[in-house]
């Protein structure tokens, strides 16, 4: 049976409400000064700032953000690169710090996308890539691809086949599809990121892998649906929107929109954490990113089946 798509107006809905929360919000996004105390804690808070300009840049490249939303995303980047970022002198410093660390290079190639450049950074970054141990690095294959995507977004010479990448990853064997675990669905929606640029290139996708998702997606998004992770299921969603004929299946779209906040956050799994603002902060920022995101890719979808 063909399941039912979910409404422009309901898939727009959940994009626009977590991005209001995102920006009320953005004050918890930023690095304390007891934070350059440590590399490894900065690198922590890197990681959902550079997940904010994603969404950002995702939601102007669709196209599917009205005036409002258009300027609050707005607001959002230049707060994000001026403020929470020094102009991108916190990630020219830990490269400097790190100049083996791919994380500087990652979060300002969306950044570098969208028409920020900082020398200095680029500079650093081009030593690093000229060791050995740049390519010998030891990380899980999605990741590796995560690298490759940055350095073709930056125009970078690849340290890496893209292709025997891919190969090398979980989704990329077409392993059993009852094996997936929790660990492993988050492997296979990053390779799907990585593989499309966060959706832009849905066409990347290998046939074999887009008849594989096509075919398994459907079970795996009613069991995290039915467990109430509202994380992993956005995530999948945003894998769904990516494939040749997404579902943008209205039940599970229901059931997650239900799921979010009157503020906008979405909770990692089940209900909405209480507590000190902080802590509730660092527990619901990512998949409230996350359903930004899935909305933002769903919504343009929708919006081009519908012409």
């Amino acid at each position: 049976m063909t399941a039912t798509a979910a409404s422009p107006a309901l898939l727009h809905g959940v994009g626009d409400r977590a991005l209001t929360w995102l920006d009320d919000h953005r004050e918890y996004f930023r690095l304390a000064p007891d934070d350059f105390v440590d590399n490894s804690t900065v690198v922590e808070r890197l990681k959902p700032i550079g997940e904010l300009a994603l969404n950002m840049r995702v939601l102007f490249r669709e196209g599917v953000a009205g005036s409002r939303q258009q300027a609050r995303a707005g607001q959002l980047l230049d707060f994000t690169w001026r403020e929470l970022l020094d102009g991108g002198n916190v990630l020219a410093r830990l490269q400097h710090d790190e100049p083996l660390s791919p994380v500087p290079l990652e979060v300002y190639a969306t950044f570098h996308e969208l028409g920020h450049r900082h020398p200095g950074l680029e500079a650093a970054v081009r030593t690093g890539r000229r060791t050995l141990t740049w390519t010998a690095l030891e990380m899980v294959p999605n990741r590796r691809l995560g690298v490759l995507n940055a350095e073709r977004k930056l125009g970078l010479v690849p340290s890496g086949d893209f292709d025997e990448a891919v190969a090398r990853t979980w989704l990329g064997q077409l392993p059993e599809p009852w094996t997936v675990q929790l660990h492993i669905g988050y492997d296979l929606t990053h390779t799907v990121f990585h593989l499309t640029n966060w959706g832009e290139f849905p066409e990347r996708i290998p046939p074999a892998v887009a008849d594989y998702l096509t075919r398994y997606l459907p079970a795996w998004t009613d069991d995290w649906a039915d467990l109430e992770h509202w994380d992993l299921l956005g995530e999948l969603l945003v894998v769904d929107a990516c494939l040749p004929r997404p579902t943008l299946d209205a039940g599970l779209w229901e059931r997650y929109a239900a799921a979010q906040s009157p503020s906008g956050a979405m909770p990692i799994q089940r209900g909405m954490p209480r507590g000190d603002p902080a802590r509730v902060f660092d527990l619901v920022h990512h998949p409230t990113l996350v359903a930004a995101f899935a909305s933002a890719m769903a919504t343009s979808r929708a919006m081009s089946a519908a012409r």
